[in-house]
């Protein structure tokens, strides 16, 4: 856990205490929305990803620390831009076995059931916005495992505002987005089809400015 988490932790907890009950920062007001380049918040940005094990149960992963930035006018949404770099080699699994075997070199050389032990980042790039309301179509390049695909993702606006002075006085604004893979298209096929080719994906995205 981060330095800088923990001591914003400790401070919300002091201002509490010598202030009392404090109202959250954000809302879902799109108004609070300033706009102009943002930078993606590492610590509270998470791409989560589902696939199905063996038609028993859903199983979800995290990617996180994410980085990049999110450039944005509330006054034409359509022009917004997103670019993020997201750590495959900090993958997170509930099990320790299946988060070593992402990152497990081949055996005697041969290719890595999945990422191996120095995979490259992950790298999102929009290449259109469609928005509609508080909700947009981002369609951009996704990099993994050293291919590019076009990929679609389905947003909608969570919340913004600006942070406490104590806590710092950044602006943020936040999303959801939801959308699908097939692994087989970035080279990841090992189990399939007892583990889904589909991968779904949920991704709480925190930017800062």
């Amino acid at each position: 856990m981060r330095l800088a988490y923990v001591a914003a932790l400790a401070l919300a907890s002091t201002i509490a205490v010598a202030q009392g009950p404090m109202s959250k920062p954000g809302s879902a007001n799109p108004a609070a929305v300033t706009g102009g380049t943002y930078k993606a918040d590492p610590d509270h940005t998470l791409v989560m990803w589902t696939v199905d094990h063996l038609g028993f149960t859903p199983y979800t992963g995290i990617f996180g620390s994410v980085t990049g930035t999110l450039v944005l006018d509330p006054k034409n949404p359509n022009a917004a831009k997103v670019d993020v770099t997201i750590p495959v080699s900090k993958v997170t699994t509930a099990s320790a076995g299946l988060t070593d075997h992402l990152l497990r070199a081949g055996k005697d050389g041969s290719k890595p059931d999945f990422f191996g032990p120095n995979p490259a980042d992950a790298r999102f790039v929009s290449t259109s916005v469609v928005a509609s309301g508080q909700k947009a179509k981002i369609t951009g390049n996704l990099t993994l495992n050293g291919v590019t695909r076009p990929v679609t993702l389905d947003a909608s606006f969570y919340g913004a505002g600006k942070m406490p002075a104590e806590m710092g006085g950044q602006e943020n604004v936040g999303f959801r987005a939801t959308g699908k893979i097939k692994r087989s298209d970035f080279g990841v096929t090992m189990g399939i089809p007892l583990v889904s080719d589909e991968v779904a994906l949920e991704i709480a995205a925190a930017f800062q400015k």
